[in-house]
């Protein structure tokens, strides 16, 4: 339990996120399923995090993996039943972990009983539960806005003889929460798995709710980098102002805190993709207790990485969030593993740990991707097997999430432990090399020294309520400080390959601490690092 009670149990939690289609597999089919996570929550338990995130398992056709709902109070038959989610939730509680459920309420399936209704006519009761437009006197779309998945965010839909916005895939039908009725359903299915005993919700695309009711056409980017979109996407070209992060949206986010506050110790972690401007949304989204708890931004999940990144990008969230809590993450199941992501494949062994490491020492709570305890890298799918929707439209610059989404090895068999049947994706040899199996039997394995990680954190409050302060230090070190109950923790991370030295000497006094696994030294005021080293000590 951290420091802040009860109720503020997710303030410093450590998160571990289960894509469920890839966590464990019960029945065969090559799907992991909800039995197969609750068999499998003794090893989440044993890492030491405080809460899951589960991605989605509702009703849904999976053109997108299960982020195209079709029921938002159902699972579907391809993870199993209700029955199974609360046989997941007894043992997680049991267990003293927290489950947190991924929600998906910009958009539903086009094969969601309310979408069936709505494209009926113009004048049923659910005609406007969804973004209709007329097109332009030449047929053409409403006005420019894209789709982040590819073309036009417009479908013509020949029922209704309108166009429909889709922010994702033409099946993914962007819901109008301009509509009252709209945003009372989306709540009343909040309310459904919070009676059901669910801890919290991870929101995707938190700020995609609501969109510009004139249609207005996005300006161009200035600036065509964004942490959460490759470069040869086009979306990359507009300013999305008026088809994301309205103003409106604050006011579906006071009333669901609103709702979550009649369940205390319930918490919300939001995703937010919007480009350059993550950090600014995610301090407004956070500030003044009444809308999200957490937030997390792609400032993280970007392909930079150097020390001089890091600090530069929570220097600027610290510096413009004054009560809010941020939620980081370095991989999840939209981007490519960090181990391969920024060049670490052939140091695995040694740049993992210290990730984590550096993960679980920033001001916030970690979120650490199923399989990032192992330091598994990105798999190379060849293109006949890729999954991915969004891999399929811009193949080869960019093969889609599928890399990141492979199933978890639990040892070194042909289904890698995950399935007895043919796994949905394949399992590199590389991957089943840092099965679970493999690792458990080794005292330094990185599955074991992460355990020693999570497990020590607990012991140090000012890793999980302090504030944050930066040291100056040369590349690739970086310097940080942790300040809790009148205690100050020095953490320096050595994120390159080469021995580094810091100099402590500003500090009065610097005491060591031990147990979290690193052999960095400490020679008068001089701080010896090898390469992906970590120290930590009182200061």
């Amino acid at each position: 339990m951290t420091q802040s009670g009860v109720n503020d149990w997710w303030r410093g939690a450590v998160l571990y996120q289960i894509y469920p289609r890839s966590f464990a597999d019960s029945n065969g089919d090559g799907l992991g399923d909800l039995p197969g996570i609750t068999a499998k929550l003794d090893y989440v338990a044993s890492l030491g995090i405080d809460a899951i995130w589960i991605s989605p398992f509702f009703r849904s056709p999976m053109k997108d993996m299960g982020y195209d709902v079709s029921d938002y109070c159902d699972v579907d038959p391809s993870f199993g039943s209700l029955a199974d989610f609360d046989a997941l939730i007894a043992r997680a509680h049991a267990l003293g972990v927290k489950i947190i459920i991924d929600l998906v309420l910009s958009h539903t399936s086009d094969q969601h009983p309310w979408f069936t209704e709505s494209r009926k006519n113009k004048s049923n009761p659910r005609a406007d539960w969804y973004v209709w437009a007329e097109s332009k006197p030449d047929g053409s779309p409403p006005n420019n806005w894209l789709s982040i998945f590819g073309g036009s965010a417009w479908a013509w839909d020949p029922r209704r003889r309108q166009y429909y916005l889709h922010n994702f895939l033409t099946e993914q039908p962007d819901l109008n929460f301009h509509n009252s009725d709209v945003r009372k359903a989306l709540l009343d299915a909040v309310t459904f798995w919070l009676r059901r005993g669910v801890d919290g919700f991870r929101l995707d695309t938190v700020n995609f709710y609501f969109h510009d009711q004139l249609l207005r056409d996005n300006p161009p980017a200035a600036n065509r980098e964004a942490p959460d979109v490759p470069a040869s996407n086009p979306y990359t070209y507009q300013n999305h102002i008026y088809d994301k992060t309205r103003p409106e949206n604050l006011g579906f986010l006071r009333d669901l805190r609103a709702l979550l506050n009649r369940y205390p110790g319930k918490t919300t972690v939001g995703e937010v993709g919007a480009g350059e401007r993550g950090l600014e949304v995610m301090a407004e989204y956070t500030a003044g207790g009444d809308k999200l708890h957490m937030c997390y931004a792609f400032d993280l999940l970007s392909d930079k990485f150097s020390a001089r990144y890091i600090r530069a990008r929570l220097e600027v969230y610290e510096t413009i969030v004054s009560e809010g809590w941020g939620c980081w993450a370095f991989s999840n199941h939209d981007v490519m593993r960090s181990i391969s992501r920024w060049g670490f494949e052939d140091v695995a062994d040694q740049a993992a740990p210290l990730l984590l490491a550096l993960q679980i020492s920033l001001r916030g709570s970690p979120c650490i991707y199923e399989g990032e305890e192992l330091g598994l890298g990105e798999a190379d799918i060849p293109y006949e097997e890729i999954q991915d929707p969004y891999g399929k439209t811009f193949w080869p610059d960019f093969k889609g999430r599928d890399g990141c989404r492979t199933p978890m090895p639990w040892d070194s068999s042909s289904g890698a432990g995950f399935s007895t049947g043919k796994p949905w994706l394949p399992i590199p040899d590389a991957q089943r090399a840092r099965s679970v199996a493999a690792q458990e039997k080794a005292p330094n394995s990185t599955l074991n020294r992460a355990r020693r990680l999570f497990h020590w954190r607990k012991t140090i409050p000012a890793l999980i309520n302090g504030e944050m302060k930066f040291y100056d230090s040369s590349q690739p070190l970086l310097a940080l400080s942790r300040s809790h109950d009148g205690r100050t923790l020095l953490c320096v991370f050595n994120l390159g390959r080469t021995a580094q030295t810091f100099d402590a000497s500003v500090f009065a006094r610097v005491e060591p601490v031990f147990g979290h696994g690193f052999n960095s030294t400490l020679n008068g005021k001089a701080i010896a690092l090898p390469p992906f080293a970590a120290f930590f000590g009182w200061i």
